[in-house]
């Protein structure tokens, strides 16, 4: 029996389905794992292959307490990781004890057109607390436009002496025409005491 489908308001049968469905496969290109570093640095992988690319945090955790995951790119083969960033952020947070709970923009840790590096989360501590998420950058080799990112990155944290938890998103552009190449993580204060990142393509 063929499947019906409904196509510019009419009815029609898909006879058959394609053997495979190409696009949205990811291939990992980079690991690194961190072990009490001030960075995190990704210098190579990062071209025309792919139109984006994705960075996983698996289970990071700072030297500092509630210390901000952050990131800054560059072009070329340049190390000062200080390119031009417009963003916008948000976050959600409940605390353990139901004390409590909030959604809210927020004002300084969004950037404009500021060249410091973009705050993603901030992390406790405790022997338990780690973040984990992702960040995504389309078409970062466009020689046309602009580069946007998109990130979403879940902390189990401290908040003032009560644990939470706290979703953070954040999302904006690297305002060059110039190909990015390296992408860096850093604590805003400390080391990376732990954890690890993964870079994947996107085809």
């Amino acid at each position: 029996m063929a499947i019906k489908v409904a196509n510019n308001q009419s009815l029609t049968a898909i006879t058959s389905i394609p053997a495979s469905i190409t696009g949205g496969a990811m291939t990992l290109l980079e690991t690194k794992t961190a072990s009490s570093d001030a960075t995190l640095s990704f210098t190579s992988n990062i071209d025309s292959t792919y139109d984006e690319y994705v960075f996983k945090f698996y289970d990071i955790h700072p030297a500092t307490q509630n210390a901000y995951l952050t990131f800054q790119v560059d072009t070329g083969t340049n190390t000062s990781y200080n390119q031009t960033i417009t963003s916008t952020a948000f976050r959600t947070y409940h605390f353990e004890g139901d004390l409590n709970a909030v959604l809210e923009y927020l004002t300084g840790n969004d950037r404009a057109q500021v060249t410091t590096f973009q705050h993603l989360n901030y992390i406790g501590n405790d022997n338990d607390m780690c973040a984990v998420g992702e960040l995504k950058i389309f078409s970062p080799s466009s020689s046309t436009f602009v580069k946007h990112f998109i990130a979403r990155v879940q902390t189990y944290g401290d908040g003032g002496g009560q644990d939470l938890s706290e979703d953070w998103f954040t999302a904006g552009y690297i305002n060059t025409t110039t190909a990015i190449t390296r992408v860096q993580f850093k604590m805003d204060t400390g080391n990376v005491d732990a954890g690890t990142i993964k870079l994947y393509g996107v085809s």
